[in-house]
């Protein structure tokens, strides 16, 4: 057998196949989906109280919840962070689950919802073997729902626990390009395969079951334009943030451009991805108490813990958040939707004209607002034609043998 190099196939995605789970998330015209809390704080650095928490079992109520109401997807954060968190009162973000793992076993609680799992793969000893058989069973534990948002690393911090030193930006997309190549080669194959890459060699490589609509779903988080470049040849889905910081005015008048640059690169290459950005939303019946609540959260910083995550993310060489200012950061999410039922269907409304194909919610306290976001605003949704009945998916286009 001859030696391949790995070819990342962008011609066929899940989407272009009718009855897989991500064609009916992209049958909608706006995707709805919920950044999980598996973290301690969840996005929100401020005492107030609240129930939001990063246990396994509350993260799983929020995710039949959120199946229930008819979400395309839940996602989860990964970070590796040492004692304490980012500090403060809160310790935030000290405790927090692997996103890996606790949103693949999402899987067995869940019937129609796809399950983004967020993996650093060029941290430690990942291998795209590994991967690769570790998504071909999730991808058959979940009959086609679970995906890969697959990441860099952006912090010194993190690099040094793994005992490496950080890959400079461009050159760890590079990497990451030539790492998804191997795992789609290896899940479009029924072959034995030897590949060889610059930094990979694998002998009579072979992966069972295969993917049941190809390849498992591939997500990205960028804004750079090296990111950007590997977004729309390697990705589905690429979650974009507001070149403009969190103020929502200020986001929309800079989205359309941002987002408009994803879009023509992906036509340059002959793809369509969707764009999906994640608000924070604080909704009540009327803006006064919206305004009040959000203010009340804001009032309650955790100055030690802001302080933290800051200085942290100050030293990144993360491109995405930088117009951020930090008491944005309290509230967190990387735009803030404020206001009564009608004013966030106005807002959401506007992010779908600024060219934001879905959206990936987080709520100061999840369980009652993502409860208050079903009743309250969902109806209002679909009859702005935001949301349809969800699409039929079918159990698999080919089980293995």
């Amino acid at each position: 057998m001859s030696a391949i190099a790995p070819a990342f196939d962008g011609a066929t995605s899940p989407a272009d196949i009718p009855g897989s789970p991500l064609s009916a998330a992209f049958a909608q015209p706006l995707m709805l989906g919920l950044f999980l809390p598996i973290q301690n704080g969840g996005w929100s650095i401020s005492t107030l109280p609240r129930g939001t928490d990063w246990r396994f079992d509350y993260n799983a109520r929020l995710t039949t919840q959120a199946e229930a109401l008819g979400f395309d997807l839940v996602f989860g954060l990964a970070q590796w962070l040492g004692k304490n968190g980012h500090g403060g009162a809160l310790k935030y973000r000290e405790q927090s689950l692997d996103a890996f793992i606790a949103t693949s076993a999402l899987a067995a609680i869940t019937e129609r919802i796809l399950l983004v799992s967020t993996v650093h793969v060029l941290y430690g000893p990942w291998h795209p073997l590994h991967l690769a058989k570790f998504g071909a069973t999730l991808d058959h534990i979940s009959n086609g729902r679970w995906g890969i948002n697959l990441v860099t690393g952006h912090v010194a911090s993190e690099w040094a626990m793994f005992g490496q030193p950080m890959i400079e930006h461009d050159e760890r997309y590079a990497r990451a390009a030539e790492f998804v190549g191997v795992l789609d080669t290896l899940w479009r194959s029924d072959a034995n395969l030897d590949i060889r890459t610059p930094r990979w060699r694998l002998d009579n490589a072979f992966v069972s079951p295969r993917p049941r609509f190809h390849r498992p779903v591939l997500v990205n988080a960028t804004g750079s334009d090296a990111g950007i470049d590997y977004a729309v040849r390697h990705s589905d889905l690429v979650f974009v943030t507001s070149p403009a910081g969190a103020d929502f005015a200020d986001a929309i008048g800079a989205l359309p451009a941002h987002t408009a640059k994803i879009r023509e690169g992906a036509a340059r290459v002959r793809r369509r991805v969707r764009t999906l950005i994640n608000p924070t939303i604080v909704c009540r019946p009327t803006e006064r108490e919206a305004r009040a609540y959000h203010d009340a959260i804001v009032a309650h910083a955790d100055e030690g813990a802001l302080d933290g995550f800051v200085g942290m993310h100050g030293r990144s060489d993360a491109k995405a958040w930088a117009k951020h200012k930090r008491e944005q950061r309290i509230l967190g999410g990387n735009l803030h939707l404020i206001g009564s039922p009608e004013q966030i269907v106005d807002q959401l409304i506007a992010l779908k004209r600024a060219g934001c194909d879905g959206v990936q919610l987080t709520f100061f306290d999840f369980e009652p607002d993502l409860r208050y976001f079903g009743e309250a605003v969902l109806p209002l949704l679909a009859e702005a034609g935001l949301r349809v009945p969800a699409a039929p998916v079918q159990p698999s286009l080919q089980a293995s043998s």
